[in-house]
């Protein structure tokens, strides 16, 4: 059973930083990060498969970067130039390969880290 837990939320002024970490106890996993906002729906943020293949939401690209150790398997998500936007519920979510590529939809998630940009 893949586990996730997820640390590193927090408030910040608007333009700064603020990096995610997400532990998880498997390898091999298509791995991303989810936020969502009160009163919106969840939205992928990025997400990150095998090798260099990263995808960012239009509204973080430039500012976000996901990455992955690979000798502990954690995710992390450095995020630079926070806007008040950015406010949300931030979740680590992941999903077995499906053809050696990530799906549409992750089966496995974390309980959340709040980050709230003023």
């Amino acid at each position: 059973h893949v586990q996730l837990v997820e640390s590193g939320g927090g408030s910040v002024q608007a333009g700064g930083s603020l990096r995610l970490s997400c532990a998880s106890n498997e390898y091999s996993l298509c791995m991303g990060w989810f936020r969502q906002a009160p009163g919106k729906e969840r939205e992928a943020v990025a997400t990150i498969g095998r090798g260099d293949d990263r995808s960012y939401a239009d509204t973080v690209q430039g500012r976000f970067t996901i990455s992955k150790t690979k000798t502990v398997n954690i995710l992390y998500l450095q995020m630079n130039d926070l806007k008040p936007e950015d406010t949300a519920m931030y979740y680590c979510a992941a999903e077995r390969f499906v053809g050696g590529r990530c799906p549409d939809d992750f089966g496995y998630w974390g309980q959340g880290t709040q980050v709230t940009v003023s």
